[in-house]
């Protein structure tokens, strides 16, 4: 089966299982998104783990077929240029990524490997991607797999798929396989899980509180203004790496004066990524990050915001008050590593 036909297989499948629009009702509901909308790159070689060392912010000799991070990939500005989740499946780097960056990244990444003995590969249509949301979510993949992952960002690779356990309300689960072994899995979930569209996926990882790079916010932020340090992102150990001393001056110096923050915002336009947060004298002081529907109405954004416009401002976009929410974790820095 082809990328084509898998794409056919799913328009089949939503005949008898079609997708659910957001709405209140899901949020206790097991779901089950496609993620075809997420780009993969395979990188290996004898060269592969030094040749990526240099370019990102985490430390890639931690992904030892275990467990999966996110990390940052910066120009020499330390801006980001993406962002990352990173895994080892099958001896292979893996790096994932919106789609829509996959081919000028692979070939800013191309650009230095010079000698190296590094192969840079876009997989996004020969790995299937699947994510698996809610309450029975673990019971599901039990049903189907010899191991489940248990805690965030553990990988468990069985015989027809690897299992990634992702931050969430909810128990959330990334599911990556082959065309072969994928329209099974799809079926056999889909008897109990109800399929839901990218929109919703999307809605899951503002609510987790996850960040994201896509074209009309690159270069935009260095990694701490996306919270990357707090997500584990960062490793400031690791030795040099593009950008570094932006970033690690940034860490070092307490200058950490932007942060990415969970809101909602009551209006009938869902506002892009991209478009700009102002204060009370309608001046800019944030960027929105991430944005999706919102099951009761409205939409809800990860927005990067000026830390001192916080406290006694009132932030909007497009003319619509950003109501704050709280992330689920601590706007803090608790760690050098």
């Amino acid at each position: 089966m082809s990328s084509a036909q898998w794409h056919q297989f799913l328009q089949n499948s939503a005949t008898q299982y079609p997708l659910r629009d957001i709405s209140p009702l899901l949020i206790d509901e097991t779901t089950l998104c496609d993620l075809s909308h997420l780009g993969l790159l395979q990188i290996q070689g004898a060269d592969a783990l030094t040749f990526l060392q240099g370019q990102v912010t985490n430390d890639v000799k931690q992904l030892d077929g275990h467990h999966a991070h996110y990390t940052g990939y910066c120009n020499p500005k330390g801006r980001m240029l993406a962002l990352f989740l990173a895994f080892s499946l099958h001896d292979r780097l893996h790096l994932q990524m919106p789609k829509e960056l996959t081919e000028s990244i692979t070939k800013r990444l191309k650009m230095y490997v010079m000698r190296s003995k590094v192969e840079i590969q876009d997989v996004s249509d020969t790995i299937i991607k699947f994510g698996l949301n809610g309450p029975h979510a673990p019971e599901l993949l039990g049903n189907l797999f010899s191991q489940v992952p248990q805690n965030n960002y553990e990988l468990v690779a069985t015989k027809n798929a690897t299992l990634l356990k992702l931050p969430g309300n909810q128990p959330r689960f990334e599911i990556l396989t082959d065309i072969a072994n994928a329209p099974a899995i799809w079926n056999t979930l889909t008897q109990q899980a109800k399929p839901v569209g990218a929109t919703y996926w999307e809605w899951l990882e503002i609510q987790a509180g996850i960040p994201d790079v896509t074209m009309p916010t690159q270069e935009e932020f260095v990694p701490q203004m996306l919270n990357l340090d707090l997500l584990g992102g960062i490793n400031f150990k690791k030795g040099c790496y593009t950008g570094q001393e932006i970033v690690a001056r940034t860490h070092y110096l307490g200058a950490v004066k932007r942060r990415t923050h969970l809101a909602h915002i009551g209006a009938e336009v869902q506002p892009a990524v991209g478009t700009d947060v102002h204060n009370a004298q309608n001046s800019v002081v944030g960027k929105i990050v991430r944005s999706a529907s919102a099951p009761a109405g409205g939409f809800d954004v990860l927005a990067e915001i000026r830390l001192e416009s916080l406290e006694s401002e009132q932030l909007t976009v497009n003319g619509t008050t950003l109501e704050l929410q709280p992330l689920p974790y601590a706007l803090k820095s608790e760690s050098t590593t």
